[in-house]
């Protein structure tokens, strides 16, 4: 399968994820209200504009995308779960901030960085997608195991170019989103 149908599998992926999280009942973000006011905590000490900040965001985007990679091979459930489980999120997240404050709140916090960080995220996806659908592939059918190093070899690029992506999302979502959020 062509590289561009995986990007557009796991762009439909999160969309599923972000159909979930519109559709889930208002009593769900109480549900999440405990770990939100923590992770709330936790931004605190990851004060914008510093350093130590840009390094946990790319470290934190870099280790779930190469995890989703080494993990495809399951039949492709990290990858998968990982896409919907982060439109879900983003979903759910944005409906709550919404409410709290609106829509350009949200659109401010999400766009500078989001317009690079998601087609990284999906890049890597899909590249873990397949490599992970190839690897399964190849596990049943012997004839098909030759593809399986040519095929790691291309989504490794396609992985490199989603990590190389991450750097500069991690940059604007340090330094440029909260001077939007503020």
């Amino acid at each position: 399968m062509k590289y561009r149908w995986w990007i557009v599998i796991a762009i439909v992926l999160f969309g599923i994820g972000i159909i979930f999280g519109l559709a889930a009942p208002a009593g769900m973000a109480s549900l999440l209200s405990e770990e939100l006011a923590y992770l709330g905590e936790f931004g605190e000490v990851l004060a914008p504009f510093t350093f130590t900040t840009f390094i946990f965001i790319f470290l934190k985007n870099a280790v779930a995308l190469l995890v989703s990679f080494i993990l495809s091979p399951i039949f492709c459930l990290m990858p998968i779960l990982a896409l919907v489980v982060n439109g879900w999120i983003v979903a759910l997240v944005s409906t709550m901030v919404i409410e709290e404050e609106s829509l350009g709140f949200v659109l401010a916090g999400l766009l500078p960085h989001g317009i690079i960080e998601l087609p990284a995220f999906f890049i890597g996806e899909a590249a873990a997608l397949s490599i992970g659908a190839m690897a399964v592939i190849a596990l049943f059918k012997k004839e098909k195991r030759s593809l399986l190093l040519p095929s790691l070899k291309q989504n490794l690029k396609y992985l490199a170019i989603a990590l190389a992506l991450m750097l500069p999302a991690a940059v604007i979502e340090t330094y440029v989103t909260p001077l939007l959020v503020s």
